[in-house]
């Protein structure tokens, strides 16, 4: 189908990403931070992964979600990173129609299933905390694996609604992306044609595939406080918050930098700004979220001493 979009319009065949700075100074720089943070998101990731795989203790509900978590950051890292640093590295700046098509198809893919798998996990801690007797039965194998897979598949169908309706559009004035990578918005606002209705499409998704999912988890976490507050005991009431602060950290830190990313892009004159403000989620996140997840839990640092060292 791209093929076929090019035929039709041959005036397209590449953008410029103008990234965060053209002075030649910085670059190096520049280089070797992305470079730094992309190997510490992938590593830590590798490392949850490999901890939740190798020890049958955390093979749970929660740590199954955690794991997928690590392996969609992982993936959703490596759609802008390696590109920019090729552009870096080379001094080019540019990526061709289909990279850009591809890369914005992979990164709307990947950024809704870390929102549905966050809103999963949130799920997960509201039945652990507030109906922990029914908790083994509720949250089985199956139904986890059902939530994985619904996931995947509204993930999927959106990420390829949002890209034909991209592929509609027509490209005829100079082709340069104003961020790191093709993002969505980025790439309706360079159109010529008409884009009322791609606008549309993505002010209503966001509405429903990330309006719905917030709410979820701000109910969940509204019965959670409510279980927690009930708990007579200091000790208690530490636990169980323990159990879920994580997440709680993670989800925060998530939304906080998207809600960032959002009112950036709306002010006026604010494409730098905004190319700034989405390195905070599409980079910063995915790799803090191991730290946030291993700092404190014994689980998981018992199940890497294990592994590399032989004995808890």
């Amino acid at each position: 189908m791209i093929h076929k979009f090019l035929e039709n319009d041959t005036r397209i065949s590449e953008f410029a990403l103008l990234g965060f700075s053209e002075e030649p100074e910085l670059q190096p720089f520049l280089f070797g931070l992305f470079l730094s943070m992309y190997l510490i998101t992938v590593c830590g990731n590798l490392l949850i992964i490999l901890a939740v795989s190798s020890d049958s203790h955390l093979h749970t509900p929660m740590y199954f979600f955690l794991a997928n978590l690590s392996f969609v950051d992982i993936c959703f890292t490596s759609t802008t990173v390696p590109k920019m640093l090729v552009n870096i590295q080379t001094q080019k700046k540019t990526i061709t129609y289909e990279s850009c098509i591809t890369q914005m198809y992979f990164f709307i893919l990947l950024a809704g299933l870390d929102n549905f798998l966050l809103t999963v996990m949130a799920y997960d801690r509201f039945v652990a905390i507030c109906h922990p007797l029914h908790y083994t039965v509720t949250m089985n194998p199956q139904l986890c694996s059902l939530l994985l897979l619904v996931s995947w598949i509204m993930s999927a169908l959106h990420s390829l609604l949002q890209t034909l309706m991209v592929l509609r559009l027509s490209f005829c004035r100079e082709m340069e992306i104003p961020h790191f990578f093709c993002e969505l918005r980025q790439m309706i606002q360079l159109a010529c044609s008409d884009t009322f209705l791609n606008n549309m499409v993505l002010y209503f998704a966001a509405l429903l595939l990330a309006g719905a999912p917030l709410a979820g988890i701000l109910y969940s976490y509204s019965k959670i406080v409510s279980s927690i507050l009930g708990i007579s005991s200091a000790q208690g009431k530490y636990k169980a918050f323990s159990t879920c602060a994580s997440h709680l950290s993670v989800v925060s830190l998530f939304y906080c930098t998207s809600l960032g990313v959002y009112l950036s892009s709306a002010a006026p004159q604010s494409s730098h700004a905004s190319a700034v403000a989405s390195v905070m989620y599409t980079v910063v996140t995915p790799m803090l979220n191991p730290f946030i997840y291993s700092l404190k839990n014994a689980d998981i640092k018992g199940a890497l001493s294990v592994f590399f060292r032989g004995k808890p």
